[in-house]
């Protein structure tokens, strides 16, 4: 945690407060309603720690990215305008993304899962399924995805706003914010897709909860048992870097 910290403030403050909001409001709301979510979560870990496999799989794509920011841009702050630093803002969105991405996910899980008044839905077959499903869907878990990352865009954009000299004469700065928002919300319903489709889960009778393993009292729910949970938020995370700083280019206000 503390390389890609270290790594991501030598390249670009922007780039670090962005990381640093979705770090400490991830583990914030993991350890929210803790008591709840015990219930309800096979594999809730009190504290919200995170090891060296979600570090890398949250903080790998963005670490990569800032790397190839520095060797291409140098490191410091510059004003995402595509018409006069094309490949650097390029980058920039991808890493806005791929952090974006993670916030989302994680805010509409840890949100989600207690405050939804109403059953989650499968993402795949729209079926009502047990909390805590891999790829179950609900209304205030998506709208938490969309705030996640617009959190994460917020944090990018007063960044700049603060550290970038020639903003006056640059592309607008705003649509960071708009961009956060979406990176989050469809990260997060790529890793429902992803999460129905490529993760085990089934019932414990047992324990009352769902399983990401299968047992032998566990009934199954949805799901092929190929990936787990990090490898669907790594997957996740890279293709929204691959895919919005395109909708960026194409939306984004010139000059």
């Amino acid at each position: 945690g503390l390389v890609v910290g270290f790594i991501l403030t030598v390249a670009n403050y922007s780039f670090f407060s962005s990381l640093f909001v979705f770090f400490v409001t991830s583990s914030k709301l993991t350890k929210w309603k803790k008591d709840i979510k015990k219930k309800i979560d096979s594999e809730y870990k009190e504290g919200g720690q995170r090891n060296w496999v979600q570090v890398f799989c949250n903080g790998g794509v963005p670490t990569e990215l800032a790397l190839l920011y520095m060797i291409e841009n140098g490191p410091g702050e510059i004003p995402i305008d595509f018409s006069k630093e094309y490949t650097a803002s390029w980058m920039c969105l991808s890493l806005l993304g791929a952090l974006a991405c993670s916030a989302g996910d994680t805010w509409a899980s840890e949100i989600g899962s207690v405050m939804s008044k109403s059953k989650p839905r499968l993402i795949t077959t729209w079926e009502q399924v047990p909390v805590g499903t891999n790829g179950a869907i609900t209304l205030v878990g998506l709208l938490s995805s969309l705030l996640g990352g617009m959190a994460v865009g917020i944090a990018y954009f007063i960044t700049q706003l603060i550290f970038v000299t020639d903003l006056e004469i640059s592309a607008p700065q705003w649509p960071i914010i708009v961009f956060g928002a979406a990176a989050g919300l469809l990260g997060s319903i790529i890793d429902s897709y992803l999460g129905a489709t490529m993760q085990y889960s089934g019932f414990d009778q047992n324990t009352g909860m769902v399983v990401n393993h299968q047992t032998k009292d566990s009934k199954h729910i949805s799901g092929k048992p190929i990936l787990d949970n990090n490898a669907v938020n790594l997957f996740s995370s890279v293709i929204i870097a691959l895919v919005l700083p395109g909708m960026a280019w194409f939306f984004w206000p010139r000059g």
